[in-house]
Protein backbone atom coordinates (compact mmCIF):
# COMPACT_ATOMS: atom_id res chain seq x y z
CA UNK A 1 0.00 0.00 0.00
CA UNK A 2 2.45 2.37 1.30
CA UNK A 3 4.62 1.97 -2.64
CA UNK A 4 1.84 2.22 -4.39
CA UNK A 5 1.07 5.60 -2.71
CA UNK A 6 4.64 6.62 -3.01
CA UNK A 7 4.02 6.44 -6.96
CA UNK A 8 1.07 8.30 -7.02
CA UNK A 9 2.23 11.01 -5.18
CA UNK A 10 4.71 11.91 -7.71
CA UNK A 11 2.54 11.97 -10.73
CA UNK A 12 -0.46 14.21 -9.08
CA UNK A 13 2.43 16.63 -8.18
CA UNK A 14 3.21 16.59 -11.62
CA UNK A 15 -0.24 16.45 -13.19
CA UNK A 16 -0.74 19.84 -10.93
CA UNK A 17 2.25 21.20 -11.63
CA UNK A 18 0.65 22.63 -15.23
CA UNK A 19 -1.08 25.16 -14.00
CA UNK A 20 1.14 26.80 -11.38
CA UNK A 21 1.86 30.10 -13.45
CA UNK A 22 -2.00 30.73 -14.00
CA UNK A 23 -2.51 34.42 -13.51
CA UNK A 24 -5.97 35.73 -12.82
CA UNK A 25 -4.88 38.95 -14.07
CA UNK A 26 -5.02 40.26 -18.18
CA UNK A 27 -2.18 39.04 -20.06
CA UNK A 28 -0.97 42.54 -21.47
CA UNK A 29 -0.75 42.60 -25.00
CA UNK A 30 3.41 42.38 -26.71
CA UNK A 31 3.94 45.78 -27.34
CA UNK A 32 2.39 47.13 -24.04
CA UNK A 33 3.92 44.54 -21.74
CA UNK A 34 6.72 46.87 -20.63
CA UNK A 35 3.86 49.74 -20.09
CA UNK A 36 2.63 49.83 -16.40
CA UNK A 37 2.12 53.48 -16.29
CA UNK A 38 -0.62 55.57 -18.18
CA UNK A 39 -1.26 59.13 -18.70
CA UNK A 40 -4.90 60.07 -20.04
CA UNK A 41 -5.42 63.65 -20.76
CA UNK A 42 -8.94 64.59 -21.66
CA UNK A 43 -10.25 63.39 -24.56
CA UNK A 44 -11.20 65.78 -27.54
CA UNK A 45 -14.53 66.15 -28.28
CA UNK A 46 -15.85 65.87 -31.98
CA UNK A 47 -19.71 66.46 -30.98
CA UNK A 48 -21.87 68.82 -30.39
CA UNK A 49 -22.50 67.53 -27.23
CA UNK A 50 -21.60 69.74 -24.16
CA UNK A 51 -19.03 68.32 -21.37
CA UNK A 52 -19.01 64.50 -22.94
CA UNK A 53 -15.09 64.87 -22.88
CA UNK A 54 -15.41 64.86 -19.35
CA UNK A 55 -17.58 62.21 -18.69
CA UNK A 56 -16.02 59.89 -21.19
CA UNK A 57 -12.30 60.10 -19.61
CA UNK A 58 -13.35 59.39 -16.58
CA UNK A 59 -14.91 56.90 -17.11
CA UNK A 60 -12.01 55.15 -18.94
CA UNK A 61 -9.74 56.29 -16.09
CA UNK A 62 -11.97 54.64 -13.15
CA UNK A 63 -12.44 51.19 -15.35
CA UNK A 64 -8.83 50.92 -16.38
CA UNK A 65 -7.81 51.48 -12.27
CA UNK A 66 -10.60 49.13 -11.25
CA UNK A 67 -8.65 46.40 -13.88
CA UNK A 68 -5.68 47.20 -12.04
CA UNK A 69 -3.47 46.37 -15.25
CA UNK A 70 -2.17 49.63 -15.44
CA UNK A 71 -1.51 52.59 -12.80
CA UNK A 72 -2.97 56.42 -13.83
CA UNK A 73 -0.03 58.81 -13.45
CA UNK A 74 0.88 62.10 -14.50
CA UNK A 75 2.45 63.36 -17.72
CA UNK A 76 6.11 63.22 -15.89
CA UNK A 77 6.04 60.13 -14.40
CA UNK A 78 4.21 57.66 -17.40
CA UNK A 79 5.17 55.22 -19.26
CA UNK A 80 2.73 55.81 -22.05
CA UNK A 81 0.04 58.46 -22.66
CA UNK A 82 -3.02 57.31 -24.03
CA UNK A 83 -5.15 60.10 -26.20
CA UNK A 84 -8.44 59.68 -27.45
CA UNK A 85 -11.43 61.51 -29.28
CA UNK A 86 -15.31 61.14 -28.97
CA UNK A 87 -16.28 60.99 -32.79
CA UNK A 88 -19.62 60.10 -32.91
CA UNK A 89 -23.06 60.06 -30.75
CA UNK A 90 -25.56 58.77 -32.19
CA UNK A 91 -29.45 58.35 -30.64
CA UNK A 92 -31.63 56.54 -32.37
CA UNK A 93 -35.62 55.30 -31.67
CA UNK A 94 -35.08 51.78 -29.58
CA UNK A 95 -39.48 51.37 -29.27
CA UNK A 96 -41.90 53.77 -30.10
CA UNK A 97 -45.33 54.32 -28.40
CA UNK A 98 -47.80 52.07 -29.86
CA UNK A 99 -50.28 54.54 -30.58
CA UNK A 100 -48.15 57.07 -32.17
CA UNK A 101 -44.62 55.63 -33.47
CA UNK A 102 -42.97 58.46 -34.11
CA UNK A 103 -43.51 59.29 -30.12
CA UNK A 104 -40.38 57.71 -28.72
CA UNK A 105 -40.31 55.68 -25.72
CA UNK A 106 -37.05 53.59 -25.10
CA UNK A 107 -34.13 55.67 -26.44
CA UNK A 108 -30.44 53.36 -27.83
CA UNK A 109 -27.76 55.48 -27.44
CA UNK A 110 -24.20 54.97 -29.40
CA UNK A 111 -20.82 56.30 -28.50
CA UNK A 112 -18.05 55.87 -30.04
CA UNK A 113 -14.10 57.10 -29.42
CA UNK A 114 -10.93 56.64 -31.03
CA UNK A 115 -7.66 56.39 -29.20
CA UNK A 116 -4.02 56.14 -29.55
CA UNK A 117 -1.69 54.49 -26.99
CA UNK A 118 1.88 56.73 -27.69
CA UNK A 119 4.81 55.69 -25.81
CA UNK A 120 8.37 57.05 -25.78
CA UNK A 121 9.61 59.18 -28.52
CA UNK A 122 6.24 59.37 -29.79
CA UNK A 123 5.72 55.97 -31.20
CA UNK A 124 2.34 54.06 -31.58
CA UNK A 125 1.78 51.59 -29.20
CA UNK A 126 -1.55 50.59 -30.09
CA UNK A 127 -4.33 52.37 -31.76
CA UNK A 128 -8.04 51.54 -32.27
CA UNK A 129 -12.09 52.43 -31.88
CA UNK A 130 -14.47 51.66 -28.94
CA UNK A 131 -18.06 52.02 -28.56
CA UNK A 132 -20.53 51.84 -25.89
CA UNK A 133 -24.35 51.42 -26.37
CA UNK A 134 -27.08 51.85 -24.16
CA UNK A 135 -30.53 52.27 -23.76
CA UNK A 136 -33.04 54.26 -21.26
CA UNK A 137 -37.13 54.69 -21.46
CA UNK A 138 -37.60 58.32 -21.50
CA UNK A 139 -39.45 59.98 -18.84
CA UNK A 140 -41.11 63.16 -19.25
CA UNK A 141 -38.08 64.86 -18.25
CA UNK A 142 -35.68 64.35 -21.07
CA UNK A 143 -32.51 66.04 -20.01
CA UNK A 144 -32.08 63.66 -16.88
CA UNK A 145 -32.83 60.70 -19.03
CA UNK A 146 -30.23 61.78 -21.67
CA UNK A 147 -27.71 62.40 -19.05
CA UNK A 148 -27.99 58.89 -17.22
CA UNK A 149 -27.91 57.04 -20.81
CA UNK A 150 -24.80 58.97 -22.10
CA UNK A 151 -23.01 57.85 -18.54
CA UNK A 152 -24.12 54.15 -18.86
CA UNK A 153 -23.18 54.11 -22.56
CA UNK A 154 -19.18 55.81 -21.13
CA UNK A 155 -19.61 53.33 -18.83
CA UNK A 156 -20.06 50.54 -21.41
CA UNK A 157 -17.02 52.08 -24.26
CA UNK A 158 -15.13 52.33 -20.78
CA UNK A 159 -15.04 48.42 -20.14
CA UNK A 160 -14.73 47.54 -23.78
CA UNK A 161 -11.21 50.20 -23.87
CA UNK A 162 -10.04 49.05 -20.99
CA UNK A 163 -10.25 45.11 -22.22
CA UNK A 164 -8.67 46.11 -25.58
CA UNK A 165 -5.61 47.94 -23.44
CA UNK A 166 -5.84 45.38 -21.18
CA UNK A 167 -5.89 42.02 -23.01
CA UNK A 168 -5.56 42.76 -26.62
CA UNK A 169 -8.76 42.24 -27.79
Amino acid sequence: MKRWLSCLCPLIALALSGCAGYRLSGSKPLHMENITKLYVPTFENLTLEPRLQALVTDAVIKQIQATGTYKIVDEDHADATLKGKVSTLDRNQWRSVTTNTLETKELMMRLKIEYRVVGPAGVTLRAGKAQGNSYVVLNPNWQTSERQILSEAAERLAVTLSDELANGW
